[in-house]
């Protein structure tokens, strides 16, 4: 879908970009488009039976885990870092 974006752009001048991108935006075809990619996925997936669902929620999930935990890791880094930075600094300090 994607791609077929990026192609339909490639066409148009710089001025009609605003003009084609604008009624895109707008909130009623992100919901249709939202659900043609819903009728799509369960005509692929749900009715014939394959077990790909299974591997998306799971994958899905563990995606989700690690973009929900990542402030606090990077928190964590963060404070490893600066304490590192800190023993080098103090260590270094007393040699001199």
């Amino acid at each position: 879908a994607l791609r077929n974006f990026v192609n339909e752009i490639r066409g148009l001048k710089v001025k009609e970009l605003p003009n084609y991108i604008k009624p895109k935006l707008s909130l009623d075809y992100i919901k249709n488009s939202f659900n043609r990619g819903l009728d799509n996925y369960y005509t692929k997936y749900i009715e014939t039976s394959s077990p790909d669902p299974l591997y998306h929620v799971c994958f899905g999930g563990m995606v989700l885990s690690y973009l929900v935990n990542l402030p606090e890791e990077r928190r964590h880094y963060e404070h490893l870092e600066h304490e590192r930075l800190a023993k080098a600094h103090g260590s270094a300090a007393a040699h001199h």
